[in-house]
């Protein structure tokens, strides 16, 4: 039998890169672009350019694949550009206002000309129910046959496309809301029928409203999407699993990611954030700062002690997203970022960008206006001939030309404009690092900067400098790392339920029983993805949301530390909260009364291990070629290396400039950079 491959798939907004690693533990990355209005195209062409490198037809690449693990950003950019599913929501009688009212706050509460956001349903489609359930759980009102047959005729009418079901306190019964999906379905045999209680069954109902909300009207492309890849990947004959990396970091079959569709609104950056995991395991640190570059955004999350941050409450196109993900700040400075004029006839650079269509003006595909890479092209960073390996050349010239354009609006040269805006570019993505770092009360100098997607090397030292970061490590794959994480993590499902009562934390035999019935839920879903993946027995993790007695907002307690075999349960938990408070805050009230809101488990399905293999031993390497760069205030010919001829431990002193295909690490004076064997370079920056 011939040796199996791996294959991890990452739709970014410019390219999509797709890495194969073998059964000896090689790894190939390939590229195609992007195709926006279908996905799946760029997906199959990626696979093509991949099959091509292994000198193989497509169809044996994929009958040898054993994995296929694929992020997409079909939900991301649904809620970003409002192009959602029509959808009508179900409600008890008195609450169709709450997507509305959300919590009573403004998304920039002082800013006085707000406009309020629009809901995602209008008010027409939001339909009252009579029925009542109490948060005790007892039925105060049954659900009234007449009010939902008049709500599922109104929206047979609408011709909706999917539903959301959220009722008053179902995450105590989910009854009600179970028997009107039911109705639902039958009535409208081709809608997307979501609930609240399968999709967050938790307090705080604009949380529980808005995530099911999301839900319903990502649902339907996501599962369309999906179901079209994979229906187009059999075709073309992939025999094994597809799975869907999702915003928590695991990954879960097609069938989940279509039924919890919100949970891929971070799909593609968990890819990176999976990857800095499995660096932190190799030795690389506990402590990184994982930075991601794309064409159209930059990803920054923290890695501290080995362990990735999980939240929850993420706002993805101004709606929130209450499922546990991987805590990512998304900035919009990336490679593709237009430089223009702003107020005050200030230079600016992004949000908007460029794209995959038409792109910036150095790729030649209709645009004009100047983005980073354009700047970066003119500064001599990149080489135009070599993009990509040489299998596409950038057009200095066109490039030259919308900075050109741009400075002459500002009063500055072509070079200076050009500075300018990989400078701003810069100072972007190190506030971005400041949010995901210093805000949170984190000093990033103690962090290695693990920089990573194509353009990140390019700015990750004057990044670095900015932020007082010693250490900046680039892996060789870096401009594939996400599609590469996404093999390196495992199957994951979770499940939750809130148990408020009358006192702060129930007693013994109601905490088992609780995290029993989730674990039981937990193990019985795992057990149905096993035979996709894996045949070992799931780890468990256990977690909870509590808070002191007065407050209002809760903290997330990981419970990996309680003796669930020991007596006293209530006090181990308990001081897992107060240790936990103490952590995030300095302080812990123990005295306080302790309230458990919300229990979790998770269920992780262990995927086999991807081979890993050293570099070997290589002659040291000499410069391929000189450039002419704009470094530190001059025009200065720096020498080039090739990323993959470089030898192991090989010292190289900066300014230099070290490229691969698919990615290029600019080196500034006083920085000194060497390969490690384990595939990453590691840089010591200069003051």
């Amino acid at each position: 039998m011939l040796p199996p491959y791996r294959i991890g798939c990452d739709v970014g907004g410019t390219f999509t890169d797709v890495v194969c690693i073998g059964a000896d533990g090689a790894t190939l990355l390939a590229k195609a672009a992007t195709t926006p209005d279908d996905q799946s195209r760029g997906v199959l062409d990626g696979l093509g350019v991949l099959a091509g490198m292994l000198g193989l037809p497509l169809p044996d690449l994929l009958a040898r694949t054993e994995r296929l693990v694929h992020g997409t950003t079909v939900a991301t950019n649904a809620l970003l550009e409002r192009r959602t599913a029509r959808i009508g929501l179900l409600t008890t009688e008195g609450h169709r206002d709450v997507i509305e009212m959300r919590e009573g706050l403004k998304p920039e509460r002082y800013d006085l000309r707000l406009s309020p956001p629009a809901p995602l349903v209008p008010r027409r489609l939001r339909l009252p129910l009579r029925e009542r359930i109490r948060a005790d759980g007892e039925v105060a009102l049954a659900l009234d046959d007449a009010s939902l047959t008049a709500a599922i005729e109104t929206l047979r009418a609408e011709q909706v496309q999917a539903v959301a079901i959220c009722l008053f306190h179902s995450w105590r019964d989910p009854s009600h809301e179970q028997a009107a999906g039911a109705a639902v379905a039958a009535a409208l045999p081709g809608a997307y029928v979501t609930l609240s209680s399968d999709v967050l069954p938790q307090i705080k109902e604009f949380e529980r409203f808005s995530t099911t909300v999301v839900n319903a009207a990502v649902g339907p492309i996501v599962a369309t999407y999906l179901g079209r890849l994979e229906t187009r990947l059999a075709e073309a004959g992939l025999r094994a699993p597809l799975f869907v990396i999702l915003s928590h970091g695991g990954v879960a079959p097609v069938a989940e990611a279509s039924r919890i569709a919100a949970g891929t609104a971070l799909s593609g950056p968990a890819g990176g954030v999976a990857a800095g995991l499995a660096l932190a395991r190799a030795g690389l640190g506990q402590d990184l700062v994982t930075f991601d570059v794309g064409g159209t955004s930059t990803d920054v999350a923290l890695i501290e002690g080995g362990e990735a941050a999980l939240g929850r409450g993420r706002v993805v196109g101004g709606e929130r997203i209450a499922l546990e993900s991987l805590d990512i700040v998304t900035l919009g400075a990336g490679g593709g970022s237009i430089a223009h004029v702003g107020a005050g006839g200030m230079m600016r650079v992004g949000p908007r960008s460029a794209g995959a269509v038409p792109g910036p003006a150095c790729y030649g595909a209709g645009g004009t206006e100047p983005a980073v890479t354009d700047a970066n092209l003119v500064l001599g960073y990149l080489d135009g001939a070599r993009f990509l390996g040489g299998r596409r050349s950038l057009d200095l010239a066109a490039a030259e030309g919308a900075v050109e354009r741009l400075g002459a609006k500002l009063g500055l040269g072509m070079m200076d404009c050009a500075a300018g805006i990989h400078a701003l570019a810069n100072i972007a993505m190190a506030d971005g690092i400041r949010v995901a770092t210093v805000r949170r009360g984190v000093d990033p100098r103690g962090f290695c900067l693990l920089a990573f997607g194509g353009a990140a090397g390019l700015h990750a030292s004057a990044v670095a400098r900015d932020l007082g970061m010693a250490r900046v490590a680039v892996p060789l794959l870096a401009a594939g790392l996400s599609a590469w994480g996404m093999l390196q993590t495992d199957l994951r499902y979770e499940v939750s339920r809130s148990l408020i009562g009358a006192t702060g934390l129930p007693d013994e035999p109601a905490i088992r029983a609780l995290f029993a019935e989730l674990e039981a839920a937990a193990r019985a879903r795992m057990a149905e993805w096993m035979a996709q993946g894996t045949d070992d027995a799931p780890t468990i993790r256990r977690s909870a949301d509590m808070r002191y007695g007065e407050q209002v907002f809760e903290v997330g307690v990981p419970l990996d530390t309680v003796d669930w075999e020991a007596p006293g349960l209530p006090a181990q938990i308990s001081e897992s909260f107060h240790t936990r408070h103490e952590a995030l805050f300095t302080y812990a009230l123990r005295g306080e009364e302790v309230v458990l809101v919300t229990a979790r488990v998770a269920a992780i399905g262990r995927l086999p291990a991807v081979p890993v293999r050293e570099l070997p031993d290589v002659a040291p390497a000499t410069p391929v070629a000189q450039r002419r760069a704009f470094v530190a205030g001059a025009v200065q010919d720096l020498p080039v290396y090739a990323f993959t001829a470089l030898a192991p431990g090989q010292k190289l002193p900066g300014p230099a400039i070290v490229e691969s295909d698919t990615t290029t690490v600019l080196l500034l004076p006083g920085d000194v950079a060497w390969l490690d064997a384990r595939g990453w370079l590691e840089v010591a920056v200069g003051g």
